[in-house]
């Protein structure tokens, strides 16, 4: 039987009663007197109420995190005392760039799927989440840490960067013979953001991000890729984005004495004693999967 706790986990999380009813295959009208039992029993509002939307108010922001916790402890413990990647089974969401999860977190997924065929995946790419619990997210895959202490991040992997230009831009403009030379280079940047990122090398060399020059940008590496090859500037971007175009001839490595130093890929998820074994077992997936870049 539905308690009225999980009919208030519904809603918040499908954002309206009706959408809650259509996912539990219950009447609106049920939820709406269990959230009304949960609200009459706590003795505080937990929910705003409209004809489209149904948002939890501030209390009932803190009463939803505190309650999602408590059930997803609950669910880690059963699933760790059962064990077995055959018990796995639920709804498992996960966020991550477009570019990221289209190369390695797809294939994960397709792993895990032999492993776990009663698991549940979805997968949102795009831009950041911060707030991972507010948006009901198991694992979010970034690069780097998140500041925000309720969350854990666990390192999964490096990816290998290179510096690349096409040799028709190189004939132009020439190839750089040090890493000073950069300066008087176009780039193809990942996002205006990259223009305020030092480009870091293994030795411990930095060339100052205030030498970068570009009049093209694009969030998307699968854009800047062709703008590459078509002779657009210079990228600093993952090596295995250029693998094949290294190989055919149709990008050179740039500074090859002095590799640009990769980027570390983490894991972050809410902070808990126990993690969901389909948690766990999809980062393990994702590991496997980075383990097998070269630098």
């Amino acid at each position: 039987m539905l308690t009225p706790e999980q009919a208030f986990l519904q809603v918040v999380e499908s954002g309206s009663f009706k959408k809650a009813a259509v996912h539990l295959n219950v009447e609106a009208s049920s939820l709406s007197r269990k959230v009304a039992a949960l609200e009459a029993r706590l003795q505080v509002k937990l929910l705003q109420r409209s004809t489209t939307r149904s948002l939890p108010t501030d209390l009932g922001k803190e009463y939803y995190k505190g309650l999602r916790k408590l059930i997803s402890e609950q669910s880690a413990l059963e699933e760790e005392i059962t064990g077995g990647s055959s018990s796995v089974r639920g709804k498992l969401r996960v966020s991550a760039t477009v570019d990221f999860g289209e190369r390695f977190l797809v294939p994960a997924i397709q792993h895990i799927q032999t492993q776990a065929p009663d698991l549940s995946i979805e997968l949102l790419l795009g831009s950041d989440v911060e707030n991972l619990l507010e948006k009901n997210l198991d694992v979010a895959f970034r690069f780097g840490p998140l500041a925000d202490s309720s969350l854990y991040a666990r390192h999964v992997g490096d990816i290998p960067r290179v510096l690349v230009a096409s040799p028709d831009y190189l004939s132009r403009f020439g190839k750089p013979d040090k890493i000073e030379d950069l300066s008087s280079h176009q780039f193809v940047l990942y996002s205006l953001s990259q223009a305020r990122v030092d480009i870091a090398f293994d030795d411990g060399s930095v060339f100052s991000h205030q030498g970068i020059h570009s009049n093209v940008a694009a969030n998307s590496l699968r854009a800047i890729r062709p703008l590459v090859i078509g002779g657009a500037g210079v990228h600093w971007g993952p090596r295995w984005l250029y693998q094949d175009d290294l190989m055919s001839g149709s990008v050179v490595e740039l500074l090859p004495d002095d590799p640009v130093k990769g980027f570390s890929i983490f894991a972050v998820y809410t902070a808990r004693d126990y993690l969901p074994q389909k948690t766990r077992l999809f980062i393990d997936c994702v590991i496997e999967q980075l383990s097998d870049l070269k630098s």
